[in-house]
């Protein structure tokens, strides 16, 4: 039998071939760029041909390319689902899933028995831990986040549409504070979450009073001990509309009924090879399907 290139340097041509870019596949396969490069240049010297078109920051696959691809990659996809399936006892499917608590509580929990119901063989290891994104493919399958933006060499699916910001406080604090007009909140605390740092300067651009300083910002990084801060009378909140209604809360009420649009939302990001495990997948599937 004919000896088979390195499966390093196979791994190394399907991510370029598939994320089009070798910066993008170095990041997917934690690899430095030139070292991502030698295996690549490695395969082409094997093979005896090129495989890709070398453009300014992106690589086109050429016709040789797209036939190997074609034939190795269901090969090696197929190989990532046998190992996946062995490292879980060829029963049990886990996914390591990190998730911000408040849409963890709001809108995850409720439905996860649905999920059980659909996929008993699946189980969630759930954190929710900071700094996600740098821990994906190392200790994380997946992350739910919160951002404006997400980096393009990851697979991102947005989880919700355009959302209003909201100032949200108790009701018992405006009664003895009243905010009736933005200039009000010289005489508040404003509360701030740490993943939507920008979202307070962005709702005093869109209404043209960016000179607007609260007594002080207080910084949290979880989003239910921001909005009970909020209920215990302790600043004003700022978040997104679902945030509000979906806290049903009756201490808390909505402050001074702006329509301005947030650019943060919610999304599902992993890896795009993380894709090829089942656990992901199937999440995956399921999450987008429910519109949660």
């Amino acid at each position: 039998m004919r000896r088979l290139p390195p499966l390093t340097a196979l791994e190394a041509f399907v991510q370029v071939a598939r994320l089009g870019s070798v910066k993008a596949a170095a990041e997917e396969l934690a690899l430095s760029t030139p070292a991502l490069s030698r295996r690549l240049q490695a395969l082409e010297r094997y093979i005896g041909r090129t495989l890709f078109e070398r453009k300014h920051q992106a690589m086109e696959i050429n016709s040789d390319g797209v036939a190997l691809l074609n034939d190795i990659a269901p090969a090696l996809d197929a190989m990532s689902v046998a190992v996946e399936k062995i490292i879980s006892g060829g029963n049990q499917l886990r996914l390591r899933l990190a998730v911000l608590p408040l849409f963890a509580s709001q809108r995850l929990f409720p439905h996860l028995g649905e999920l059980r119901e659909a996929y008993p063989s699946l189980h969630i290891d759930i954190e929710t831990t900071p700094h996600a994104v740098a821990r994906l493919g190392e200790g994380l399958d997946a992350a739910i986040l919160l951002a404006r933006d997400i980096d393009p060499s990851l697979y991102s699916q947005p989880l919700s549409g355009v959302e209003n910001i909201h100032l949200i406080a108790s009701a018992a604090l405006i009664e003895k504070s009243p905010l009736t007009r933005p200039s009000d909140l010289a005489e508040h605390t404003v509360l701030l979450h740490r993943d939507m740092s920008t979202i307070f300067d962005d709702w005093k651009d869109a209404i043209g009073q960016q000179d607007i300083q609260p007594v002080a910002i207080d910084s949290y990084d979880s989003g239910p001990l921001m909005l009970e801060a909020a209920a215990q009378g302790l600043g004003i909140a700022v978040m997104l509309e679902s945030h509000f209604r979906e806290a049903r809360d009756s201490r808390l009420v909505r402050l001074l009924d702006s329509e301005i649009e947030s650019s943060y939302r919610y999304y599902f990001v992993c890896r795009p090879r993380a894709l090829q495990i089942r656990a992901v997948k199937i999440f995956h599937d399921w999450l987008i399907s429910s519109d949660i």
